[in-house]
């Protein structure tokens, strides 16, 4: 059974999210952490599918957090759910690694909505989260050659990226090997100046790669 960590340091934020999580994905084993500590300590025990992560922890930041996950397990989706909305929190979560954003005061409905979206390979974004991204990648269009350079190959793992697929299904989708298609994202995010999934996939639907 794959499992979801959840990361928050007050007992409602986790039964909030626990039960969302539930009703969205029921098959996830859950895994619950209350600090930085604990969290890494499940991470290094098990294997994750998926993470819900809060960014203000009793021991630690979250996005720093996000960032060790990453680098741990490369194959599971970091994703943000906090009451933070604010640029200094999303911009480090996002350049951290996360892969969504999702915002814990919204009606839960809208947060299951969110979520719902990770079985189509959609990125969960809060409302809010998603008009302040949009205005920070509006502004970054007018420095020139921020989208400049992408050879076709890289178009095209740049797709398929937004699209939610794994490195190891772009490079079966596309015939060529999985450290090839890694060194691809790593030419995409530097010529793009993005550091994160969701920053790609709102990259590829400004330059109409996706719908």
């Amino acid at each position: 059974m794959h499992k979801c960590l959840l990361v928050d340091d007050l007992p409602e934020g986790l039964s909030l999210m626990s039960a969302l999580l539930t009703d969205v994905f029921p098959d996830l084993e859950q895994v619950m952490a209350s600090s930085v500590h604990v969290a890494m300590e499940k991470i290094r025990r098990h294997q994750f599918r998926l993470a819900l992560i809060d960014l203000e922890l009793g021991d630690g930041n979250g996005a720093d957090l996000i960032a060790w996950l990453a680098e741990q397990q490369p194959e599971c989706i970091p994703i943000v759910g906090t009451i933070f909305d604010d640029d200094e929190h999303l911009m480090r979560a996002l350049k951290a690694g996360a892969q969504g954003y999702v915002l814990k005061d919204q009606p839960p409905e809208l947060i299951s909505l969110q979520l719902h979206g990770i079985r189509d390979g959609l990125l969960p974004l809060s409302p809010a989260i998603a008009r302040r991204l949009i205005q920070h990648f509006q502004k970054a269009v007018s420095v020139p050659g921020t989208e400049a350079g992408l050879s076709e190959r890289e178009r095209q793992v740049l797709g398929l990226l937004a699209k939610g697929l794994r490195l190891v299904d772009i490079a079966q989708a596309l015939e060529i090997s999985h450290h090839t298609v890694g060194d691809h994202v790593k030419s995409i995010y530097r010529k793009l100046n993005i550091s994160s999934r969701a920053e790609a996939a709102l990259e590829a639907r400004r330059l109409g790669l996706v719908d």
